[in-house]
């Protein structure tokens, strides 16, 4: 099972990966309003390369629910048990 600080950890990987960058900091309360570029594409990319890196599947009703990356932390820990 993977920890908060350890899903937290891979996803500012990701995220770094997804957005070209290596300075993203990420918070619980981070949201795609807060990022600039962070549109419906780079949302697909973010979770196709979360599902990878965690061999799991977000269902629709999981995405939908999804507002800032705390969510997506607490889904991924919650399927990584």
């Amino acid at each position: 099972m993977a920890t908060e600080a350890e899903i937290h950890a891979a996803l500012t990987t990701i995220f770094n990966d997804v957005f070209l960058r290596d300075d993203m900091i990420l918070t619980a309360e981070l949201s795609a309003k807060d990022v600039q570029g962070w549109d419906s594409f780079k949302q697909i990319e973010i979770i196709m390369a979360s599902e990878e890196h965690w061999k799991i599947r977000f269902t629709t009703r999981e995405l939908d629910a999804l507002r800032c990356v705390g969510d997506l932390v607490r889904t991924i820990a919650s399927k990584t048990v």
